[in-house]
């Protein structure tokens, strides 16, 4: 028993936090030795398409538009490609407008992987981007992703995702603390080798290495991008690349999301079986397991385990060790029930919100791992409520 509680705590631990740990260690010693990786040159830039999927996004497709246009690129050599399948607003109208946008519309809503891989048979550059309508990128984001081609080992880059979090706290700003944390970890495993899978947000391929997922694909970006990594490509990270969306609109929204995201990390993991395998794939199953597999898998029915175990060893042992773990286990989830409590009252005190964020992310995981199990988890894209800004 005490066996089983001390390696639950640690691959909780290891998951969230050692491994992020580890690889900073990892990262600080190969500096020391080779010194910081250079930075790629920005001449001869590769043709680029941008390809943007929409789906009733009319509110905001002016200002989008407008952020797509002044990207900075050399001329003729950024072509854009908009898709708005299924919308009924007037999103196509607000397109049409715009003769340099080369716009995709079908009335039937056949979900973002079926519009995406149409857009991709309409795609003839060597690199494509693909970002959402309902995020705005920095001037130079297509210039900073486009000169890693130049790498013939690079297969993919992903941008920065960015959450812009309101000065009004609320259980959505561990959302913005999360991705502060995932920044960081995305920057050292593209150090390390690769980028454990791209983030819709803001990514991009070279043509000829994109493979058309099947459309029940939850995750089609993550697919994507580490169908290429299967293929012995990398996925670099490049954190002067961002796309900034605001924060969802609440926790249910964010809920909603996540949930999604854990289905489809599951459906995700069993269709990239190879990469588990260290024999073929060292690096990369090192770090997609630390950094992706745990998460979707094992973490949170560890977590529920460990405080079980510790309840039952600090009453046998009557340890002060046990005892103390049971307390901050305690303390922990005590912390994650006010926040919950308080985000119900609308009291807003941010303390509470990281640990009720970090719980609902793992009470997602369960979730989504039972809606995948059961087939609740439908491939077609839903978009999230969002602040405004």
């Amino acid at each position: 028993m005490q066996i089983i509680y001390w390696l639950s705590l640690l691959i909780v631990f290891y998951a969230f936090a050692g491994y992020g740990l580890l690889l900073y260690i990892i990262i600080k010693v190969r500096r020391a030795v080779q010194g910081r990786p250079k930075l790629p040159g920005m001449e001869n830039l590769p043709p680029v398409t941008l390809v943007i999927a929409a789906y009733n996004e009319a509110d905001i497709m002016e200002a989008k538009i407008q952020n797509t246009l002044a990207l900075q690129y050399p001329a003729n050599k950024l072509h854009f490609l908009f898709t708005t399948d299924g919308s009924n607003d007037n999103s196509p109208e607000i397109i049409a407008k715009y003769p340099q946008i080369k716009m995709l519309h079908s009335p039937e809503r056949r979900g973002k992987m079926h519009a995406m891989h149409r857009a991709m048979s309409q795609v003839h550059t060597e690199v494509v981007v693909f970002t959402d309508a309902n995020t705005f990128l920095n001037n130079e984001a297509i210039i900073n992703i486009a000169r890693h081609y130049s790498d013939k080992k690079v297969g993919a880059v992903s941008g920065e995702k960015r959450v812009l979090v309101s000065d009004v706290s609320d259980a959505t700003a561990g959302e913005g603390f999360y991705w502060k944390y995932e920044s960081a970890l995305k920057k050292w495993d593209s150090e390390l080798y690769s980028v454990m899978g791209a983030a819709g947000e803001l990514f991009s391929v070279r043509r000829e290495l994109y493979e058309a997922v099947p459309a029940d694909t939850i995750l089609d970006d993550f697919m994507i991008s580490m169908l290429i990594v299967q293929k012995g490509y990398r996925i670099v990270y490049e954190p002067d690349a961002y796309a900034t969306e605001s924060s969802s609109a609440n926790v249910k929204e964010e809920l909603k999301r996540k949930v999604r995201i854990a289905a489809g990390g599951i459906q995700s993991i069993l269709r990239l079986k190879k990469l588990l395998n260290p024999f073929a794939y060292p690096v990369v199953s090192f770090q997609y397991i630390s950094h992706r597999v745990l998460r979707w898998t094992v973490t949170p029915f560890l977590m529920i385990l460990a405080f079980l175990l510790n309840i039952v060893l600090a009453i046998q042992f009557q340890s002060m060790v046990y005892s103390v773990f049971l307390v901050s286990q305690i303390l922990f989830y005590g912390m994650a029930l006010l926040g919950w409590i308080m985000d119900q009252r609308k009291i807003k005190v941010k303390i509470f919100f990281i640990p009720y964020y970090f719980c609902v992310m793992n009470y997602a995981v369960v979730a989504g791992i039972y809606r995948y199990l059961f087939k609740e988890q439908s491939a077609v894209w839903e978009k999230a409520k969002r602040k405004s800004a």
